[in-house]
C-alpha cells in the first residue's frame, strides 16, 4: 500500500479544480457546495430533466444523491447517468435511507444498474442496496442502524455487479473494490452532528475520481480527506456550530503531511 499516493491524489484535486455536478438534496446542497470549494473543486446544482444530461457530459464529476427526491428530480438524476455515461463522466451514487422507504429503494436499485463509478453510503445504505436480504429493515432514516464490517459482504456484491469502488462510512470507513478492502480511521463523532457530512462525502469522491487515479486509491484519498478534516477540526471546536466553522476550514487548509498524521490505513487483498 502505498499511502503517499494519497496525498498526490489531493493535490491533483486543487490543481486540476473539478467541476462536480450534484443532483443532491435540499437539505445539504448549501454545505455540498461549499465544501466542493473548500477541497478546491467547483460545484454546479444542475438537476432538471432538460439539462442534466448535457451538463453531466462537459462536468468532471457527477453525484447523484435522492435524499429529498421528486419525480422531476428522479428524471433529472437518469438524464443525469445517462449523459455521464455517453460522455465517459465518472458518477457516484449515495443511497440515501435506501431500505426504508419503497420508492426511493425501488429507484436507487435500478439507478445501481447503471453502473456508477462509485457508491458510498453508511452500512445500513449498503446493504439495502445491494438487495442480498428481502426482509433488511434499512436504517433509522440516514443513520446506520449496521456495523460497518456487516457491510463488507453487501459492497464485495456491488462492485462486483458495477465493476466499480464502494465506500462504506463509519467510526473507521471501509473502502470495497473487486480485490481490495481499505480501512481509513480518522473523523471526530461530532461529524455526525452536521447536517450534510456525509452527502457531501459524495460529492467529494466524485471529484476525486475525476483526476485520473486509480479509482480504488481515488476513492480511499477521498474518504482521507474528508476525515483527517474531522479530526483536525476537533482539536478546535468542541459543539456542532464551531465544528461546521473548522471542519470547512481543515477541509480547506489540510496539508499532505496532516492527511496522513490525521488518518490511518489498514490495506487488505482479497
Amino acid at each position: 500500500m502505498n499511502t503517499h499516493a494519497y496525498p498526490e491524489i489531493m493535490s491533483a484535486v486543487r490543481e486540476q479544480e473539478p467541476l462536480v455536478q450534484c443532483l443532491t438534496n435540499s437539505v445539504v446542497m448549501d454545505i455540498t457546495a461549499n465544501v466542493l470549494l473548500a477541497i478546491g473543486a467547483s460545484p454546479a446544482m444542475c438537476d432538471t430533466p432538460t439539462e442534466s444530461a448535457d451538463f453531466a457530459a462537459v462536468a468532471s464529476g457527477v453525484l447523484v444523491n435522492a435524499g429529498t427526491p421528486s419525480y422531476e428530480q428522479y428524471a433529472g438524476m437518469r438524464a443525469a447517468v445517462a449523459g455521464a455515461t455517453a460522455a465517459g463522466t465518472p458518477w457516484v451514487l449515495d443511497p440515501v435511507a435506501c431500505g426504508g422507504l419503497t420508492e426511493r429503494t425501488r429507484f436507487q436499485r435500478s439507478i445501481a444498474l447503471e453502473k456508477p463509478s462509485a457508491i458510498r453510503g453508511n452500512a445500513s445504505e449498503i446493504i439495502a442496496l445491494a438487495n442480498l436480504d428481502e426482509n433488511a429493515a434499512g436504517g433509522r432514516g440516514v443513520d446506520s442502524a449496521d456495523a460497518a464490517d456487516a457491510a463488507i459482504p453487501a459492497a464485495r456484491v456491488l462492485a462486483e455487479r458495477t465493476g466499480g469502488v464502494v465506500g462504506i462510512s463509519g467510526a473507521t470507513d471501509i473502502v470495497v473494490s473487486e480485490g481490495r478492502i481499505t480501512r481509513i480511521t480518522g473523523g471526530d463523532p461530532l461529524m455526525q452532528k452536521v447536517i450534510g457530512t456525509g452527502c457531501s462525502l459524495g460529492a467529494v469522491v466524485a471529484a476525486y475520481l475525476s483526476v485520473g487515479a486509480d479509482p480504488h486509491d481515488a476513492v480511499v484519498a477521498a474518504h482521507a480527506h474528508h476525515s483527517a478534516a474531522g479530526a483536525k477540526a476537533a482539536k478546535t471546536a468542541s459543539a456542532p456550530g464551531s465544528f461546521k466553522v473548522a471542519w470547512l476550514d481543515a477541509l480547506y487548509t489540510l496539508t499532505s503531511d496532516e492527511l496522513e498524521q490525521y488518518t490511518t490505513f489498514e490495506e487488505e487483498s482479497l
